[in-house]
């Protein structure tokens, strides 16, 4: 059942997921699915207002010390949480820990803000999901225990069948395509109450002839050259996509399109 809200204003907290990478505007610079959602909120209300505080490479301690307390004394209608995930994937990942922050995140947003949203992050099918699937699960537990108990929104990506296809991420394999972007949009705006833009935005896209081999071996080199190498090269020297980086929308201000 719809019931027709009215936000006056967003903020979005995370990590590259939520800043938008890899749904790249013509400029250079990444849209994703929080300024999608904006666009769509501040076409229903006028003086709609929308922060981004989202940095690529950020794990949750950091969203903890960098933008929680940013994000608290905002007092924004709907404020998205989304963290942890690039925790999981570090080698020497400590679940508690990660709980732990999660859980102060959440406590600390939930009071100052009229809704909280938290997501179950999509995942692409394939081999690394597969390692790191327990640690994921844990994450999504934990989530779930969350807005049970501070009455948030959880947004379900991780079992959507579309976000696990590999068709919709990027070449890195790490993040979605603009298509993948355009579907989370939905799924949030369709949790907040809002009236379905697209109802199947979960489905996967039309089944289409697999690649080649070649092709497929091609594919894999250059993502180990382009992509795997120089992120195991940033674990490795302690170093992170988002060093020195500033949030793309740090302020709470009146919406814009770019």
């Amino acid at each position: 059942m719809q019931t027709n809200p009215t936000h006056s204003s967003l903020v979005a907290l995370g990590d590259s997921f939520t800043e938008g990478m890899s749904d790249l505007r013509p400029d250079g610079t990444y849209r994703g699915w929080a300024d999608l959602l904006a666009a769509r909120m501040a076409a229903t209300a006028p003086g709609f207002r929308y922060a981004n505080l989202a940095v690529r490479g950020k794990l949750i301690r950091q969203i903890v010390d960098e933008q929680v307390e940013v994000a608290a004394a905002m007092r924004a209608d709907v404020v998205t949480l989304v963290g942890g995930l690039n925790d999981t994937l570090r080698p020497t990942c400590d679940m508690v820990r990660v709980r732990d922050l999660l859980t102060e995140a959440v406590e600390r947003l939930a009071p100052h803000c009229g809704q909280l949203v938290l997501m179950r992050s999509p995942g692409r099918q394939g081999p690394v999901l597969e390692r790191f699937r327990p640690r994921m699960e844990a994450l999504f537990a934990c989530i779930d225990e969350l807005a049970e108990k501070h009455g948030a929104l959880v947004v379900d990506l991780y079992r959507a069948p579309a976000l696990g296809d590999p068709r919709l991420w990027d070449v890195d394999r790490l993040h979605l395509t603009a298509d993948g972007h355009r579907r989370v949009t939905e799924a949030v705006w369709q949790a907040l109450g809002y009236a379905p833009q697209d109802p199947e935005w979960h489905l996967p896209p039309e089944a289409t002839l697999p690649p080649r081999w070649v092709a497929r071996r091609a594919a894999d080199a250059r993502f180990a050259r382009q992509h795997l190498l120089p992120w195991i090269g940033r674990r490795l020297t302690g170093r992170s996509s988002g060093d020195g980086l500033r949030p793309k929308r740090p302020d709470l201000l009146p919406y814009e399109t770019p």
